[in-house]
């Protein structure tokens, strides 16, 4: 499924390009391109140790893509009304998550290798991670 670049604020899973080459595949992201704003944050997330869970927070206006670069794992996102898994083991796919959603990540495979792309710099007050709270203010809008 293909994101549709006018609805930014809607979860989506995004195919990225896929070259293909008998030495090996490419792919690639472009901010405001493939995914639907620009990016100014990368960070990756590795080793997690079996059985550990990611994340456990929603952000006040950040806007994320996740790609599973290497092995497997799972993003369990809620808007407050209704939860999903989405199961990411392909480096050509990705996860676009909206602002305002409560994610958390688990079940790790050995050795996976999560990318994740933001549309901001690091900041600590754009975290919301109290679950009430978040659910309060989802309630407010």
């Amino acid at each position: 499924m293909l994101k549709e670049m006018d609805n930014s604020d809607k979860i989506s899973i995004i195919q990225l390009p896929k070259i293909e080459d008998e030495r090996g595949n490419l792919s690639f992201i472009e901010g405001n391109g493939h995914i639907p704003f620009a990016i100014k944050r990368a960070y990756w997330i590795y080793d997690v140790p079996g059985g550990e869970v990611r994340g456990g927070h929603a952000y006040r206006t950040l806007n994320e893509f996740i790609v599973a670069l290497s092995g497997s794992f799972d993003v369990v996102l809620d808007d407050g009304k209704e939860r999903r898994v989405y199961s990411l083991n392909r480096s050509y796919y990705g996860l676009h998550v909206p602002k305002m959603i409560w994610r958390h990540m688990e079940n790790f495979s050995t050795n996976s290798l999560a990318l994740i792309v933001a549309d901001q710099l690091y900041n600590a007050d754009e975290y919301i991670r109290d679950y009430d709270l978040f659910k309060q203010q989802k309630d407010e809008k």
